[in-house]
């Protein structure tokens, strides 16, 4: 195999890493949303709706972020 067509293991774990908060996020997000919207009339509602639904948006942007970085690290040449 030529040296070119490795695997650069240094973005791989970056990548890698950025999935686990991912991961982190998506199970985070909607069960803070869950819990924010089954209970209305609480005083901090408004602030825990934005925070959850804040949550989810950055749980999909970093597995965007995250499955391209890993396809750099797998088909980018150096």
């Amino acid at each position: 195999m030529d040296e070119n067509n490795k695997t650069d293991k240094d973005i791989l774990t970056k990548g890698l890493k950025q999935m686990g908060i991912c991961l982190i996020l998506m199970f985070v997000g909607p069960t803070l949303l869950h819990l924010t919207l089954d209970n209305k009339d609480k005083s901090l509602y408004i602030p825990l709706l934005i925070l959850s639904i804040l949550l989810c948006i950055l749980a999909i942007s970093f597995l965007f972020i995250g499955i391209n970085t890993i396809l750099n690290s797998i088909f980018k040449k150096k």
